[in-house]
């Protein structure tokens, strides 16, 4: 029997290494830069490409097509259209005819799918809006950002309804891309603006199998009609082994590939989601504040981020409320597991505290708290986070609207 080398040894124990720490933290590679698309920051072979696929595209016989409602040959829409050109070029590392090629089978598709009105059709997926693929809110840095669950097709009964047979299933693929179409109508196409959205997909419950023949017509449509559309992909409640498949295959992708991918653990999903997105724009499903219609009834009022360390008991204190005022409030820890209580001080030494929200344990399952109080006297209002049972250091957010009384 042969013996291991020495440097057999220290790659077998690497590898361990390295899948162990891919279940016990986050696998972040440094974070992806997306393209700024100026003209200034372009290679001179890349500008070259540019100038050649136009000069193709103008030299095509009554070629006047658009994407997105922007003409592709104009030179009134000459920054916006460079941004798609661009984003297809860049897709077939800038070989011209390549990219020719692609661009027209795209063109082909979108004008037989019917891309340039599905937005404002009525599918008849009702019972999946804001569950199985939907946009919501925005992340730090102004990318539309879609969520991706697909739990909800482990009931048979459910994956049979939408996927039972080829016409269910190309209808859906028909609703994805409305979806993805919706978000990118929120993208500006221009350089140095936002030109490409965030996905967030939710692991938790997934039928692999079952799912396999949808997912890979969806990844193919993406892939050929929607080039660098994603400036970032964040895995949530990713299983233990999922994380481990990504350490061994990482580092056969490029740099730029691998700097696209968060992948993080059940466990750890509010905590990556505020890294990059901000409470008020995160589900509350997912350990931030926001529900269900709540972006359509006027601007999000933005949260207060906190930490709340292991074995640590927290206060936060909203003073000054007056007699006859309302006041409503909004408050969430990642992963919570500790307990919640909330209490009225009247200013007046008098007066008994009240304890509008009695002690109570908070699970890994609960959401946001969301509730108001009617105060009859002056005071403060006081949230207890009380995490002294606990290690764990927990990412938190809230957020509160005092109303005086009205006369």
């Amino acid at each position: 029997m042969e013996q291991e080398t020495k440097s057999e040894k220290k790659m077998k124990k690497s590898l361990i290494a390295s899948l162990m720490e891919s279940g016990a933290s986050p696998l972040r590679p440094p974070p992806f830069k997306e393209d700024t698309y100026h003209h200034q920051n372009l290679k001179p072979s890349e500008k070259k490409a540019l100038a050649d696929l136009k000069d193709m595209l103008h030299s095509t016989s009554n070629f006047q097509e658009s994407m997105w409602g922007i003409p592709l040959t104009m030179t009134s829409e000459s920054e916006k259209s460079d941004v798609i050109l661009l984003k297809f070029l860049r897709a077939r590392e800038f070989k011209v005819q390549e990219t020719f090629n692609m661009l027209l089978k795209c063109l082909s598709w979108r004008k037989d799918f019917g891309t340039d009105s599905i937005v404002d059709e009525d599918l008849g997926f009702k019972e999946l809006e804001g569950v199985v693929a939907y946009m919501n809110g925005f992340d730090r840095e102004g990318h539309p950002v879609c969520y991706n669950a697909y739990g909800i097709f482990k009931n048979h009964e459910m994956y049979d309804k939408i996927f039972g047979d080829d016409e269910k299933l190309q209808k859906f693929l028909r609703w994805r891309v409305q979806v993805l179409e919706r978000g990118i109508k929120m993208l500006q196409f221009k350089p140095g603006g936002v030109n490409s959205i965030i996905q967030v997909t939710d692991l938790k419950d997934m039928p692999k199998r079952e799912l396999r023949v949808a997912s890979n017509h969806i990844l193919s449509l993406f892939q050929d009609n929607y080039p660098e559309m994603v400036a970032c992909k964040i895995f949530i409640n990713v299983p233990w082994y999922f994380s481990m498949l990504y350490s061994i295959f990482s580092p056969f992708l490029t740099q730029r590939t691998r700097s696209k991918f968060v992948i993080s653990k059940e466990g750890n999903v509010a905590e990556t989601l505020y890294k990059y997105i901000r409470p008020e724009d995160i589900p509350v499903q997912y350990g931030g504040l926001s529900r269900p219609g709540e972006l359509t009834s006027g601007p999000v009022k933005p949260a207060s981020e906190f930490t709340v360390k292991g074995g640590e008991r927290v206060n936060i204190q909203i003073e000054g409320i007056e007699g006859g005022a309302s006041i409503a409030w909004d408050l969430v820890v990642g992963g919570w597991d500790l307990e919640y209580s909330a209490e009225f001080v009247p200013n007046d030494v008098g007066s008994y505290t009240i304890a509008v929200e009695k002690t109570r344990k908070m699970t890994v399952t609960d959401k946001a708290v969301h509730n108001s109080f009617t105060a009859k006297e002056a005071g403060k209002l006081i949230l207890s986070i009380n995490n002294t049972a606990s290690s764990k250091r927990k990412v938190a957010a809230y957020r509160y609207l005092v109303q005086k009384s009205v006369v």
